[in-house]
């Protein structure tokens, strides 16, 4: 008789956020929701009581304790440790601290303990940062994760989709626009799955930077009436500076994806205590000569991996 399979569980910890899939013993797929939402901010702080919070608690705890936050800290994989509040914090826990809110999550829905754990990197990662994910993943309940290349997790999710058929042979081009890096990559089926035929990326091209346009376009508009507060934005020193920076951004952020959906927004500008028009073709226009090096390099990855586009 054959052994009934457990729950199964599959992360992408991203650098600014983090999604889990759980497949169930019967092979039904469901989106893990974790604080009732799909996407978990992958940020962490450390409150004035040393406490590591992460996700929504964090983003929530940074507003009381800015200096103890950190928002990406994937970006932080080839440093030892990051000073958050004044205190050392390792790297791998702040990772760790990630993984392990999704990981109780995926438990306390399965009612038990996870059979096995399948985790996505970036392809370009070398053997140490692997290294660092898969210590964080022990440390996190995941003794022996399954550690798959984001591309060609990508192309997997193309098997599932009837109106995209990817027969053996033939390929499919990846373009990965994060946070705060792009990745392109063009991956080929094969009878076993799919490899990686060629691989680049942008470490310093992502949707931070789109933001930095977007606070650069403000700046020129702001900083000439008054050049001290403008400066206290984007070079905060002191709590007070750096909480109402991060208010800036947060608005930047939100009136950016605001724009998928409508032709303008306004974005608050703090200590001008102001909101600034934006329309969707001005951020075209901002956006535009970033998403150009991503299509530049998208176009030299197909021509490295030698296939007709």
């Amino acid at each position: 008789m054959a052994t009934p399979v457990g729950f199964r569980l599959g992360v992408d910890f991203g650098t600014s956020n983090t999604v889990a899939v759980l497949a169930t013993p019967s092979g039904t797929m469901r989106q893990l929701l974790v604080d009732g939402a799909p996407v978990l901010p992958s940020a962490v702080c450390l409150t004035r009581d040393r406490r590591l919070l992460v996700g929504r608690d964090a983003v929530h705890a940074a507003r009381s304790a800015p200096e103890g936050f950190d928002p990406n800290p994937r970006r932080r994989v080839d440093v030892a440790s990051v000073r958050l509040g004044g205190v050392d914090v390792a790297v791998v826990d702040m990772i760790a601290a990630v993984l392990g809110r999704v990981v109780g999550e995926a438990r306390r829905v399965a009612g038990g303990a996870i059979e096995s754990a399948t985790l996505t990197y970036p392809a370009g990662w070398d053997r140490n940062r692997l290294g660092v994910l898969h210590t964080a993943a022990a440390r996190a309940g995941l003794a022996a994760p399954h550690l798959v290349p984001e591309p060609v997790a990508a192309g997997y999710s193309f098997l599932h989709a009837a109106e995209s058929p990817v027969p053996v042979g033939s390929c499919v081009v990846v373009y990965d626009f994060g946070a705060v890096a792009f990745d392109a990559a063009v991956v080929r089926r094969t009878p076993t799955g799919f490899e990686v035929l060629a691989t680049d990326g942008l470490p310093d091209t992502g949707g931070v930077n789109i933001d930095a346009a977007i606070v650069g376009y403000l700046g020129t508009v702001y900083s000439p009436r008054d050049r001290t507060a403008w400066q206290r934005l984007v070079e905060p020193s002191g709590q007070a500076d750096l909480r109402s920076s991060m208010l800036l951004w947060d608005d930047v952020r939100a009136g950016k994806e605001m724009l998928s959906r409508q032709p303008a927004t306004l974005v608050h500008v703090p200590l001008f205590e102001t909101d600034a028009p934006l329309g969707r073709e001005q951020f075209n226009e901002l956006a535009r000569p970033i998403l150009v090096r991503t299509v530049e390099t998208t176009r030299a990855v197909i021509a490295q991996a030698r296939v007709a586009p």
